[in-house]
């Protein structure tokens, strides 16, 4: 049945499901710093990070719906914005500007999930919960996989990814699974997969 309580204004909110398009364009620019020549889009790291976080918020405790969508959102203000690597946060506080973008594009939402949308992504930015740890350590796992399929095929410096997510994680089962990431080839999850057929 329809919630006769949430107010929509279509064009709005139309205008953000458009916006949403962007984060297949914006690539995730951090690795063309280690000579990556095709980064995954903001979409793709959102994607795999958000089933990431569903399964790390299982293995933690935590909602795992709410971590996983958490993960979903938190880098829409790169739509705006672009992504900004490490080394041009040195620099120049995107932090700011990604939330300031992210709650400008909420107000495109009805008005009851304007306010789940801004609630779970200001939970997501303070790092205080659970669910927020997890969501942001299934931010840098997903991250940590990236670099180390790049390692694989060469781009050794991406390593640099590893050795600082190391220091950055805050859930126990996290660490774990990066002692995995590392010491695993990226080609080993279809062994066994392939059968070939005795020949006659």
């Amino acid at each position: 049945m329809r919630d006769k309580n949430i107010c929509v204004d279509k064009k709005e909110l139309t205008k953000f499901l458009f916006e949403l398009g962007q984060m297949w364009r914006v690539k995730h620019c951090g690795f063309t710093v280690a000579g990556v020549a095709n980064s995954e889009s903001i979409a793709e790291h959102s994607y795999r990070a958000a089933e990431i976080a569903f399964i790390l918020a299982k293995m933690e405790g935590a909602n795992p719906y709410k971590t996983s969508f958490m993960v979903l959102i938190h880098d829409n203000g790169e739509a705006r914005i672009n992504d900004a690597h490490c080394i041009v946060r040195c620099y120049i506080n995107t932090d700011k500007g990604e939330r300031k973008v992210a709650l400008d594009q909420f107000k495109r939402l009805p008005n009851n999930i304007e306010k789940d949308f801004k609630e779970v992504y200001l939970e997501f930015e303070d790092r205080k919960t659970l669910e927020a740890k997890c969501a942001k350590d299934a931010d840098y796992l997903e991250q940590a996989v990236v670099a180390k399929e790049q390692i694989d095929i060469g781009y050794k410096g991406c390593r640099d990814w590893i050795i600082n997510i190391k220091k950055a994680l805050m859930t126990d089962s996290t660490k774990e699974l990066l002692l995995e990431i590392e010491n695993m080839d990226r080609n080993e999850w279809y062994s066994g997969l392939k059968k070939m057929k005795k020949q006659k």
